[in-house]
């Protein structure tokens, strides 16, 4: 059982404006990743992303005069989460939507929160399930379906393997969650904890994606290629992963999964602001529903009324 000490429940402002952050950059990787997909296979996307990332990172940890751990603990540490937190779920959703529309594929990604309080119910002793907690999840995970769209339920029992294998993917990521606590008891930063995690996920996806796809005989991507494969990795993986297990280390895992009910509201405002696509009233009772599971997940909303009932 994990006790990596004292979690949050409440998240503070700055806690939720970073998951806003990092739900509006996840949210954008969709655009990067349709781009991308027009130009290199499944596999060389995620190799390049997380192989580009590390790069990066290690730029940004020599420049800040910080040092990479070398110990035994951290590197089985820093594998672990590559193969939880992006070796396994990145293969089972490629694989999973190459069966599966991505609509149904999202809202089965967005159970994450839902596996997450269930998993770190029994592996932690600091993040029970509450009641406010499951209702809260249930609720903003009908407001996801409400945006996406009842429709792509419609799809439900037509491959049960595919969508168990997002539904997996999204249990691999909780677990990973529960798993990426133990940075802060080594007292590893977030910082050096997402370099290591990426580099080690590039030695798990690189030899992956030279066997699946033979890459040296594709054609040389177009700029526009790069492009987007530079900003899913730049933006989309190196930057947020520092986000990411920054509110991992204070909030805990329930509350940085709840980015998974962010993403679909960011990539609608996205769309809206930069694409000129139009706001549906399904899409206000879904931002509705989102908001009113992420205040009762929080809390302290609640709270405030029983007190103004006493």
């Amino acid at each position: 059982m994990e006790t990596s000490g004292s979690i949050n429940r409440a998240m503070s402002p700055g806690n939720w404006a970073l998951i806003a952050l990092l739900s509006i950059i996840w949210g954008g990787s969709f655009f990067f990743i349709g781009v991308a997909v027009k130009g290199l296979p499944p596999f060389t996307i995620v190799g390049l992303r997380v192989g580009i990332a590390a790069l990066a990172l290690h730029v940004i940890v020599r420049a800040t005069h910080l040092r990479m751990p070398f110990t035994r603990e951290a590197w089985v540490a820093f594998f672990g989460m590559g193969f939880l937190n992006n070796l396994l779920p990145f293969c089972l959703i490629v694989w999973g939507q190459t069966r599966i529309a991505s609509g149904l594929a999202s809202i089965l990604n967005a159970t994450t929160p839902l596996f997450a309080i269930i998993v770190t119910h029994f592996l932690t002793e600091d993040e029970k399930m509450t009641p406010n907690r499951l209702v809260g999840v249930l609720i903003g995970l009908s407001g996801v379906v409400m945006i996406i769209g009842t429709d792509a339920l419609k799809g439900l029992g037509a491959d049960v393997l595919a969508q168990f294998a997002v539904l997996g993917a999204a249990i691999c990521y909780s677990l990973a969650g529960v798993f990426g606590r133990r940075f802060r008891r080594l007292g590893i930063s977030p910082l050096i904890t997402a370099t290591g995690q990426v580099s080690a996920s590039t030695v798990l996806l690189l030899p992956l994606a030279i066997l699946a796809d033979k890459p040296w005989r594709l054609p040389v991507p177009s700029i526009e290629i790069w492009g987007a494969v530079l900003g899913l990795a730049l933006v989309s993986t190196a930057f947020a992963y520092i986000i990411f297990f920054r509110v991992l280390a204070s909030a805990g895992v329930t509350n940085i999964m709840l980015v998974t009910f962010l993403i679909p509201v960011s990539a609608i405002l996205l769309g809206v602001t930069f694409l000129g696509e139009h706001i549906q009233i399904k899409h206000l009772v879904g931002m509705g529903l989102i908001g009113l599971g992420l205040a009762a997940i929080d809390g302290r909303a609640l709270d405030v009324f029983k007190t103004k009932r006493i």
